[in-house]
């Protein structure tokens, strides 16, 4: 039992310390470059002035103003996708870190309990939960499936904002890669993680 908590520790240790490194890269990759901070300083110019517009604008208005407001949408949509394509680039850094991080901390644990869960996972997540563990008790913790839980609760409460130099809560924007593209160190980790366990 004393050998399951340590592991449990260990495994929340392993967790914190990828996700700094996963934001520790995006920051010498991305978020310190000019070109990252211009554009974002322009979508946030863009978005302030087309909120304005569209707030003055009434029902009756022109064409020649909706066709404005339009050019500005597109605009904005473009400098969007730009500054997803500066972030894209720390995903593969980080996707190759995590992968060969996934490899060896696997080979550590396998086939050992490192936790037990307080409920039985869904037949379709046991797969992952119960990975290379002998016997059929499915509250039985694989390193994979905790460490998954570990990055997710870790990256839901906060992550470092490194841009700005402080501790803020995680924006909802920031959490997955629906919005604009808007790449994370977690849901790299997450696919990570989800491509490795494939692959055996």
């Amino acid at each position: 039992m004393s050998t399951m908590f340590a592991d449990t520790l260990l495994i929340v240790f392993i967790s914190v310390c990828t996700a700094l490194l996963a934001e520790g890269i995006t920051w010498v990759l991305v978020y310190r470059t000019d070109k990252y901070k211009r554009l974002k300083a322009e979508v946030e110019k863009q978005s302030k002035k087309l909120e304005k517009k569209k707030e003055t604008i009434t029902e009756s208005a022109g064409r020649q103003q909706k066709k404005k407001i339009e050019r500005q949408e597109e605009k904005l949509k473009n400098n969007n996708r730009d500054l997803s394509m500066v972030r894209m680039k720390s995903m593969f850094a980080i996707g190759f870190c995590f992968t060969a991080l996934m490899g060896m901390f696997n080979s550590i644990f396998d086939g050992r309990v490192v936790a037990k869960l307080p409920f039985i996972p869904l037949s379709y997540i046991q797969g992952l939960s119960h990975r290379n563990l002998l016997g059929e008790d499915y509250t039985d913790c694989s390193f994979i499936f905790l460490y998954i839980l570990c990055t997710m609760s870790i990256r839901q409460v906060s992550t470092l904002n490194l841009e700005q130099g402080r501790l803020i809560p995680i924006q909802e924007e920031e959490l997955c890669t629906c919005n604009l593209g808007t790449v994370c160190g977690f849901c790299v980790c997450l696919r990570s993680c989800a491509s490795y366990s494939k692959q055996f």
